[in-house]
């Protein structure tokens, strides 16, 4: 095998995007979605590898999303994703996510089995780690922040993360993680089931003021009064003003925090996003604070 070159997953998503744009522009062709399968077989080829991607299936592998194999020689690769994923979405990002793991880790790891996010806890801190890159390369490929930027205002709401998802072809749950990657706003995002907490992401402002929470090894309910419980609402996409001690208990009385819904029935989840203002702290070792500036 030869071409041992290695590349950041941002870099080499930026340089394969830069590609797209420049074809898209020439021929006339839509920008977005990106078409992951083509760009998989031909990457090798964009890079100077001699070892490609040369087949990609839909594949029974239970417990895994996706995987990526090489041949006896190593000069040939298997991108492989789950023949169960029911949503383009979900097969999109999964195929960009292995295609990172080509890109990026091919030379130090033999092979290539990936699960879900909720799975990959269990996982050693290196399996961790290169699980994130593959995902912060296939974040970058799919969702430009440069075009993602442009697609949302200071007022982001549930409809305008999907609209972002509709444009990239990914999941609404890619699209709001890529929002809460960058964004300067304080934020969570809570993806829950039968009035329980599975996992939840926070962006680094509301991280450090204390709005998160630790769900590895907790049983967390969802609060009363909160709309994720209320089965009476399924969605709220635009949100509702509701006292922020709902969730956040050593918040101040009269700090109000925007709660947005949406019932995801195909898998029995409730996506819930929160919106602090940028003067929340609800730390509980922190002076209570609710000074507007």
């Amino acid at each position: 095998m030869s071409g041992v070159e290695t590349l950041a997953g941002p870099r080499a998503a930026h340089r394969l995007s830069h590609i797209i744009e420049t074809v898209s522009a020439a021929h006339g062709t839509a920008r977005f979605p990106v078409d992951v399968s083509e760009l998989a077989l031909e990457s090798a080829t964009i890079f100077g590898w001699s070892d490609p991607i040369a087949q990609i299936e839909a594949a029974d592998i239970k417990g895994f999303e996706g995987a990526l194999f090489p041949d006896e020689e190593r000069t040939r690769w298997l991108l492989l994703y789950n023949n169960t994923l029911s949503s383009a979405g979900r097969v999109r990002f999964t195929q960009a996510h292995e295609l990172g793991h080509y890109i990026i880790h091919r030379t130090a790891r033999d092979a290539f089995q990936c699960s879900t996010a909720a799975d990959m806890r269990n996982w050693s801190l290196d399996d961790q780690n290169i699980e994130s890159e593959a995902d912060e390369f296939a974040s970058y490929l799919l969702m430009p922040l440069d075009d993602f930027r442009q697609q949302v205002n200071a007022d982001v709401d549930l409809d305008t993360l999907a609209h972002c998802a509709d444009r990239y072809g990914v999941s609404l749950t890619a699209a709001i993680l890529k929002w809460l990657s960058y964004t300067d706003q304080k934020a969570v995002f809570i993806v829950s089931t039968d009035g329980y907490i599975n996992w939840a992401r926070s962006s680094t402002p509301a991280a450090k003021s204390g709005a998160y929470f630790k769900t590895k090894g907790n049983i967390i309910p969802l609060p009363l009064g909160s709309l994720a419980l209320d089965d009476t609402v399924r969605h709220e996409r635009a949100g509702a003003n509701l006292p922020a001690k709902l969730w956040f208990p050593h918040a101040h009385k009269d700090l109000s925090v925007r709660e947005m819904k949406i019932s995801a029935d195909q898998y029995g989840n409730i996506f819930t996003l929160l919106s602090l203002p940028s003067y929340a702290e609800v730390w509980p070792d922190k002076e209570l604070r609710y000074t507007k500036p």
